[in-house]
């Protein structure tokens, strides 16, 4: 279930189990707390498949997840978006209920991108993933109900994307129909607490939980930051519709030159996502014109005090230069469309 974008945030521990009859679940709010929200839905559940929500619940906020959301096996049926073969019944055919699991990527990191930081940020977060989601899977197996998990990144290699750019299970689509969030116009799952900077992974359980309803209103607002930033202008907006257009080429080749020189992944594009309670948090708001002309400010001058921070932790544990191509490709492409 998801939070209303303008939602006011009451101090509050987590709570498991009902709230005047209604579901409740946690989430993590922009002061570092977990919360409690109605669902909204009148629907009644039975109190042992309440109970056993609250128990998963109870269970991944032990095991220090920062989001959690349960989609019906049904929902891509209903939605008719994902390709049959990508569904959870045809992956694993017992499955009923898709449990997805978020965690925060914090935001000053991402800001140091690329750099060897956001790398050891990005592999923490995937090693955090693995485990808790191979431990919830265990633990519903103990407790009898069968289950089964996508990890977070399934690929051998970006050798491997370049010759099948696509995954077997989409995170994104899961974490979209477990009520977490929307799809941006770069592709990329943003969430009312982190915005996009979130790392996910997916269990199927083969018992049925009570779902979370979805989020209605598209968070993202179209500011094109991220079209605007990225360095490989792979990112297009669409007047009629919030996603906009992605060339999966064009983003492959950045995550390769990155993986080359161990600073991978990329990620400026989520980054710059103004969407996020995070932001209020780190009190970092208003810094469009900041992001807007950070690569060319760089090329200009390697010392530019605004940016001083990033490019201190950009200059260490790397080889001479590796960090400066993602500056030096947008400043370039920048030049050439004035």
């Amino acid at each position: 279930m998801s939070i209303g974008n303008n939602q006011k945030m009451r101090n509050s521990n987590l709570t498991c189990g009902t709230c005047s009859g209604r579901q409740v679940r946690f989430y993590f709010n922009s002061k570092m707390g977990y919360k409690k929200e109605l669902m909204g839905s009148k629907t009644k559940v039975p109190p042992e498949d309440q109970k056993l929500k609250d128990h998963i619940i109870a269970f991944c906020k032990e095991h220090d997840a920062d989001l959690v959301g349960f989609a019906s096996a049904e929902r891509w049926d209903e939605a008719g978006e994902v390709p049959s073969d990508f569904r959870p019944r045809s992956i694993w055919q017992p499955t009923r209920t898709v449990i997805v699991i978020g965690v925060e990527m914090p935001l000053p990191i991402v800001e140091t991108t690329p750099s060897v930081l956001h790398m050891e940020l990005y592999r923490t977060a995937n090693r955090k993933l693995d485990t808790l989601a191979y431990d919830l899977t265990r633990y519903l197996n103990r407790m009898g109900h069968a289950s089964f998990f996508f990890g977070r990144d399934v690929y051998t290699s970006l050798k491997a994307l370049r010759d099948q750019p696509m995954s077997a299970f989409s995170h994104v689509m899961a974490a979209k129909y477990a009520g977490l969030g929307t799809i941006g116009a770069s592709h990329v799952f943003l969430t009312p607490e982190f915005g996009p900077r979130v790392r996910l992974v997916s269990v199927f359980t083969s018992v049925m939980i009570p779902l979370d309803p979805l989020v209605e209103k598209d968070l993202c607002i179209k500011c094109r930051l991220c079209a605007l930033c990225c360095p490989k202008k792979a990112i297009s907006m669409k007047k009629d519709q919030v996603i906009g257009g992605y060339d999966k080429m064009a983003c492959l080749e950045m995550a390769e030159e990155l993986t080359r020189h161990r600073i991978y992944p990329c990620g400026i594009c989520i980054k710059v996502c103004p969407i996020g309670k995070d932001r209020l948090l780190y009190k970092q708001k208003g810094l469009r014109k900041k992001y807007l002309r950070e690569a060319e400010a760089l090329a200009v001058n390697p010392e530019d005090p605004e940016y001083k921070s990033w490019s201190h932790i950009r200059k260490y544990g790397t080889h001479k230069g590796e960090t400066d191509r993602a500056s030096t490709t947008k400043s370039d492409q920048q030049k050439k469309e004035s």
